[in-house]
């Protein structure tokens, strides 16, 4: 099962379910606010250690790295170049969050592709916005549109929890 949705679904789940349909199903809502693309900005690193090559980097121990207000934090993480140009990839691995102003992603191993603004997070997937919460085992999140994509984990299943909106 696959359940798509962007960065304000959570928000707004209780007034969208009727547009869910169950297996394989999507489930998406459109964003009323414009998004700057965080994929332009800069992106800057720290870790406790690590090493720059000609191939990429290496961070190890308190690995993060930052663009815009978004932060990947795990215990490495190791970016890539494409051949002739800046870093095109970086795998964060153990102990992964993703965090954005309205989102926090965790699970145990991220793939930020930087030509087409993607990370996707595998493992123990938890997806939170507020109080609500959306459990998986593969999710596909684009940090320009804010579109997510949640696949089922181990139990065959995505399961979530959502408050509407002014519920305490």
């Amino acid at each position: 099962m696959m359940m798509t949705m962007n960065r304000t679904v959570i928000a707004g789940v209780s007034a969208a379910v009727g547009l869910a349909v169950v297996g394989g199903a999507a489930f998406a809502q459109t964003s009323a606010r414009a998004r700057s693309n965080v994929s332009d900005q800069p992106i800057m690193v720290g870790a406790d250690g690590g090493e720059r090559t000609n191939t990429g980097f290496a961070l190890r121990g308190r690995a993060e790295v930052t663009q815009g207000q978004n932060r990947l934090r795990a215990d490495s993480i190791v970016g890539t170049n494409a051949e002739g140009q800046n870093i095109s990839t970086v795998t964060a691995t153990g102990n992964v969050y993703y965090v954005t102003p309205n989102e926090t992603i965790r699970g145990d191993r991220a793939v930020y592709t930087v030509s087409s603004a993607t990370i996707v997070v595998t493992g123990d997937v938890i997806l939170t916005q507020g109080k609500n919460v959306l459990t998986g085992g593969r999710l596909s999140y684009n940090i320009d549109t804010g579109q997510t994509d949640m696949a089922a984990g181990g139990n065959g299943r995505i399961q979530g929890v959502f408050y509407p909106q002014g519920s305490n």
